[in-house]
Parts: structure tokens; sequence; C-alpha cells
């Protein structure tokens, strides 16, 4: 759904209820009723009693001070501009507020006033800086955990800080933060316009054909910005241009013919892409972690199907990407933050249990000489000829037996693995299906990320550590040694779903939501009170 703003005078109404505080504030003084009317209001809330209580009961907004003028007055200015973030003003009951500091007649009430904005600063403050939902509850599959501050913390250090500053910074500082809010409100705008036309029909469309779906596709490109205005009714060269930058921006195979999927994504309302950019901003607070993402880290975005590794903001590499598939749940990759702490050259497999109850364990029923390239190992190491067990008696909570492909270049995980150990079994890795990765949607593993580029991924990690990287790595690959190589300093590694992301230079980029996990996310935040907004004019 999307609502018209007009950009109400809603800021001017709450600062006049300031100006009709005054009186108030300046009759009541910190008596003994006002710090009882606090603690009694904070008691049930941990944070917000610990912190009161450490400060004697004195207020932070509701005093005669005018750094407590200047905290209600940021404050409700920051509520006013919620919408910016793609938050919902509303929560944070403007209303309620203005109503509050408008009728306040005692110390009693006062004392409960002060309590309620500092709830309901902390509930503003949470929300714009890691997020309005709880990433797991929206898709279980969404394992990463919100960097969340101390609330007692952020209370005192607002205390001790300048109001605007303190407020300006609790939003992420990222650059791609920044980019995607200037996205979105001019996002808006175009909503507001109505939007990019009419639907292009769904015919295929060649070059040289003149027809009303080129004229289609023309006006839809122009409204776009992917087209200059023109008067032709054919698809010509420059046409074709504007298609390939559509293509480019849209991770879609650029070959300048349209297509069912060219023209789907082309279909797409403009109110559809203000979401994904709306969600994406979201996403981007679940990882406004207090160090950073750090100086150097590995990206994986896995709607784009690419790994990048990021050097103090700049991309210096970069590879195809295979992910997990989308058929089963249990293949799908998590998202979730950690560190890489080595990489192992010659890897073997050991096979997770789920793949095996899963994939292998009914086949060995079938045909106990079924994959051959596996090794079954008992408790004590040894390996198990297959001859001497009954797979037949067995289920996967049941059978006891590890399951292992040995290393060389067939093995499932290729020459090389990357590891970040984490509960999920995930890590970045090669592969002998080298074909995969001419595909232009990449999603096949059975979660974790395999890569293109996986050797030359190798050698830029341990350049940092290694004098010649490339000789190091061959000389232990061609000993076809199973090896662990220790990275001096981890790297964090970062895999993240973004159906909509921005480049420094160059245009916004959208992506298919592959596992419908930003419908699912964009969902649970209307439910929380966002809703998209269009601006007239």
């Amino acid at each position: 759904m999307v609502t018209v703003t007009l950009r109400a005078p809603l800021l001017a109404l709450l600062l006049l209820a300031l100006s009709v505080m005054a009186a108030p504030v300046t009759a009541f003084a910190q008596s003994i009723a006002f710090k009882q009317s606090v603690a009694e209001a904070a008691a049930g809330d941990r944070d917000i009693a610990a912190f009161y209580k450490a400060t004697g009961y004195a207020p932070i907004w509701t005093g005669k001070s005018n750094r407590d003028k200047q905290r209600r007055t940021q404050f409700l200015r920051a509520i006013d501009a919620a919408g910016d973030h793609g938050l919902p003003s509303e929560r944070y009951q403007p209303d309620v507020i203005k109503t509050n500091l408008r009728r306040v007649r005692n110390d009693a009430e006062l004392g409960a006033l002060e309590v309620e904005m500092s709830r309901l600063f902390l509930l503003y403050a949470r929300d714009v800086q890691t997020g309005i939902i709880e990433p797991r509850r929206a898709d279980p599959d969404i394992v990463r955990k919100k960097p969340l501050r101390s609330r007692t913390s952020i209370l005192d250090s607002f205390a001790r800080s300048t109001p605007s500053a303190f407020i300006k910074a609790l939003p992420p500082r990222s650059a791609e933060y920044n980019r995607l809010m200037k996205e979105k409100l001019r996002f808006e705008k175009v909503v507001g316009r109505g939007g990019w036309g009419p639907q292009v029909p769904e015919v295929k469309i060649e070059l040289g054909q003149t027809s009303d779906a080129v004229v289609a596709l023309r006006n839809r490109l122009i409204r776009m910005g992917y087209l200059k205005r023109t008067p032709s009714t054919t698809y010509d060269a420059k046409m074709q241009q504007g298609v390939l930058r559509f293509q480019q921006d849209h991770g879609l195979r650029p070959d300048g013919v349209v297509g069912r999927g060219t023209i789907d994504a082309l279909n797409v309302s403009a109110a559809t892409r203000l979401s994904q950019i709306v969600v994406a901003m979201e996403r981007e607070r679940w990882i406004n972690m207090p160090g950073g993402l750090g100086d150097r880290h590995v990206w994986v975005n896995l709607t784009d199907y690419r790994t990048k590794l990021i050097d103090n903001g700049k991309v210096t590499f970069e590879t195809k990407s295979v992910i997990g598939e989308n058929r089963l749940r249990e293949k799908r990759t998590p998202e979730f933050s950690d560190k890489m702490e080595y990489m192992e050259i010659n890897p073997d497999w050991t096979v997770p249990r789920s793949i095996i109850g899963r994939d292998y364990l009914p086949k060995l029923k079938e045909n106990p000489l079924a994959a051959q390239y596996l090794q079954l190992i008992d408790l004590q190491g040894r390996v198990v000829p297959r001859e001497q067990i009954d797979f037949s008696q067995y289920t996967e909570e049941t059978f006891p037996y590890t399951v292992r492909q040995p290393p060389g270049r067939a093995n499932a995980l290729g020459t090389v693995k990357f590891m970040f150990p984490n509960p999920h079994a995930i890590y970045l890795h090669d592969t002998p299906d080298r074909h995969l990765f001419s595909r232009q949607f990449r999603a096949y593993s059975s979660g974790c990320v395999r890569l293109h580029d996986p050797h030359d991924f190798a050698y830029v990690l341990l350049a940092r550590q290694v004098a010649d990287p490339e000789p190091y790595f061959q000389r232990i690959l061609n000993s076809g040694e199973q090896t662990i190589v220790p990275l001096d300093k981890p790297v964090p590694v970062h895999i993240v779903y973004r159906t909509a992301f921005t480049q420094a230079k160059g245009s916004i980029q959208f992506r298919h939501d592959i596992y419908g996990r930003d419908a699912r996310i964009f969902e649970a935040m209307q439910n929380a009170g966002v809703s998209l907004r269009s601006v007239r004019g």
C-alpha cells in the first residue's frame, strides 16, 4: 500500500507543544514526588530504571535547562523525519507526547512523562540504528544477529552528548545507507508521478521490429531514464543500448534481446522497486556494527551471485558465485557474518548428516556400491568396507558412520575451501562443476558458496602474509597433501541478501528476490507500521 505524503506540518505542531510546556517545566522542581514517579514508571524496564537510578532520578527531557529543551526539540525533529529512513513516525507516538506535554499538571505526571519519553527515544534509537524488525522472525534462514547496543548506555551517552549530533549519528553512517536514502527519496517522487506508465506487452521484441510493443518499450525506457526522448517506433540501435543498460542494472544477461526475463523486469512497478530500497535500508541497519564491517572484508551478495573482497571501501577482488538452490529450504544459503580464519588446500569433504540422509542414504540402500568416491568411516576412524554394512537398517538419525570424500580435483569442494567456522556449516570453496558459472542465475549448491576464481582469491588473501603467494599456493596444491593455512589476520565475512544496492558511480542495481526473503521482510515491516510514501511535485 502506498500512502501519499504532502509534508504536513507535524513538526510545527510538536514544537508548538514544546512552547506550551514551558510553564509547567518551570513550575515543577525535581521534587520527591517527581523522583518517586520516575522510579515507579521506570520499574518495569530494567534498563531505564538502571539509568535513572545512576543519575539520582534527574530529568533529561522535562527539566528547565536549555540542554533538556534541545533534547526534546531534536527528538521530535527526528520523529518527524523517521519516514525518510523508512520508519513509521506514528510508532514513536508524537501525538501522545504532544498531548502529555500540554496537559502535564504536577510532579507525578511530569515524572511519568519523563520515563515515557526515554522509552520512546530508546525505541526510535534502536529502530534507526539496528532495524525495526528481528531478522529471524521474518525468515528463519536469516540467522544474522543484530549488533544491538546497550539501552542504558544509549541513554547515558545521549545525556552526556550534544543532542543533535548524537541523534544524527544513530543511523548507519555507511556510504551505502546514504545512497539508498537518496534513491528512496527519488523513487518516492517517481511513484508520486504515477510510476513509469503502461507495461510492456509480453511479446519478444527483435531489432528492427515496429509494433505497439516497441512503442510501449520506448515510453517505459524514457520514463525510467534509459533512453532520451525519441519519436522512433522501431526497435533500433539507440533503443537497444537503453535495453543493454537496463539489463546490466538488473542482473540480466546483457544481450539486448527483449525476451521474457527482460520484459518481466521492465514491468516491475516503481512502488515495488521502492519497497526493495526500503528493505535494503533495513538490512543495512542490521549490519550497523560499532566497529564497522572491517577495513578488509568479504562481501557475498546472494542475489547478485558474486563474492567481493573489499579493502578500505574499494573492491579489490571480485568473482562469480554459486549459492544454495531454492527448491529445498534447507539448501538455501543463510545470512550471517563471521570471520574467515584459514584456508584449506586439497580439502576433503565430510558430508553433512542432512545431505547423507537426504541424498546418499537412499542411494546406498538401493545400491551399496553407489557413490564409490565416498568413504565410510566408523567411530574409531577406520574406513569400513561397504559389503559389511546393512544400509537398510539405518535412518539419518541412526546412521553411525562419517561419510568422507578424500582430497582430489574431483572432490566436491574442489582444490581449496575458505573457512569461517560457524554452526551453519557454511563456507566458500572451489568446485569441479565449472559449467554452472556460465549461467545467469546460479543457485545450485547445497548451501555453501562456490567461487569461480578460488585460486586468485587465495592469492589475494595470502599476499599480505606471503611474499610470493601464487608459487606458495601452487606448491602446496601440487603436493596433494591436505593442508591448513591460517590467515595471520582473520577477515570478516558478510553473507548478505540485497535485491537493491547502489554503486559509488552509476545507477542503482536491482536483483530478483530468489528466496522470497525480501517479500517476507517487507511484510513484517508493514506489520510494524511501515508504509511506502509517494511525494507529489
